[in-house]
C-alpha cells in the first residue's frame, strides 16, 4: 500500500483509540479474508519490509550496524521474522478492521489499476537501495518542475491523501523514544535526560523533519508511480481520499509503526548482550 514509510511506530493504545473513536458496528473480518487483505493490497509486503529499517537502531545509539558484526545480522533474523511480524499484523488487524472497510479497500486494489499499483508498490518497499531511489526520484521531479508539469501537485496530493508527513513523524518520535527508553532500561546505554525532555528535543527537531520528509515522499512517489500516467496518478489521489479508505490507511500506519515499535523495543532488549554500556 501507498507510503507506509520505513519510519517507526504508534502505540498499540492508538490502533484501539482509532477503531473505538469509528463506532463501527459491523464485525471483524474473519482471517481467511484478512490474509486475502494484505495480499491484494500489498501490505504483507509493506510488513516484509519492515527489517530492513533495522540498520537505523544502532545509529540512535551513535553506532554503526557494521560495529556488530555478525551479530547484527543474527539479531535482525531473528526479531524481525516475516511470519512474526505477519502473525501480530492478523492479530491486531482481527480485532480492529471490520468487513466494510476491508471490502472498500480490497475492491479497489483487486482492479486493474490496482493490482498494477501494487506490484510497483511492493517492488518499490523491497528496494534496499534508498539512496538510488532517492536520487532517481529528486531527478524525475527537477525533470518536472524544469517543465512545468502539473505531476508535481497531483503527486503531492497523492501524498496529502495518505498523510505522509504527519503519521511518519509521530512515527519517527514515538519509535526514537520508545528504542531509547527500552535500550536504557536494558542497560545498553545511559539517558541524560528523561522521557518528557526527550519528547520535547525531539518536538524541537520537527520542522527540519517535516521538510525532509515531504521532499523524500516526493521523490519516493515520483520513483514509484513513474510508469503511470497522470491521471491514473489522479485516480489513485481520489480513491486515497475517500474517508473510507482514509480509514484504512490510518489503522494499517498505526499496525505497521505498532509492529515496527515493538520490534525496535526487542532488539533494545537484546543489545545488552551485544555491546558494552555507554553513555548518550
Amino acid at each position: 500500500m501507498h507510503a507506509l514509510i520505513r519510519a517507526p511506530l504508534l502505540a498499540v493504545s492508538l490502533v484501539t483509540l482509532l477503531f473505538l473513536s469509528w463506532q463501527t458496528p459491523a464485525r471483524a473480518a474473519d482471517m481467511d479474508r484478512l490474509e486475502a487483505f494484505l495480499e491484494v493490497t500489498g501490505f504483507d509486503v509493506a510488513l516484509e519490509s519492515i527489517r530492513l529499517s533495522a540498520d537505523s537502531a544502532p545509529a540512535m545509539l551513535g553506532l554503526e550496524a557494521d560495529d556488530f558484526g555478525s551479530e547484527w545480522s543474527r539479531l535482525v533474523g531473528e526479531v524481525f521474522k516475516t511470519d512474526l511480524m505477519h502473525d501480530m499484523a492478523l492479530d491486531i488487524l482481527g480485532k480492529t478492521l471490520d468487513d466494510a472497510l476491508l471490502i472498500h479497500a480490497a475492491d479497489f486494489y483487486a482492479t486493474d489499476l490496482g493490482k498494477r499499483l501494487v506490484k510497483v508498490e511492493n517492488a518499490s518497499h523491497l528496494q534496499e537501495d534508498d539512496a538510488l531511489k532517492s536520487e532517481s526520484g529528486k531527478a524525475i521531479i527537477d525533470g518536472l518542475v524544469r517543465i512545468g508539469s502539473p505531476r508535481v501537485a497531483l503527486l503531492n496530493r497523492l501524498n496529502n491523501a495518505s498523510d505522509v508527513e504527519d503519521s511518519s513523524i509521530r512515527a519517527i518520535q514515538e519509535v526514537q523514544i520508545r528504542f531509547l527508553m527500552a535500550a536504557a532500561s536494558a542497560g545498553v546505554i545511559e539517558l541524560q535526560m528523561d522521557e518528557p525532555d526527550l519528547r520535547e528535543a525531539l518536538r524541537s527537531q520537527e520542522g527540519d523533519m517535516r521538510a525532509s520528509i515531504k521532499a523524500n515522499a516526493l521523490a519516493n512517489a515520483a520513483y514509484t508511480y513513474q510508469a503511470f500516467s497522470d491521471q491514473e496518478v489522479a485516480t489513485y489521489a481520489d480513491a486515497l481520499s475517500d474517508p473510507k479508505m482514509q480509514k484504512v490507511y490510518a489503522l494499517m500506519n498505526a499496525v505497521q509503526y505498532e509492529i515496527m515499535a515493538n520490534r525496535f523495543e526487542e532488539v533494545a532488549s537484546r543489545l545488552s548482550g551485544m555491546q558494552p554500556s555507554q553513555d548518550l
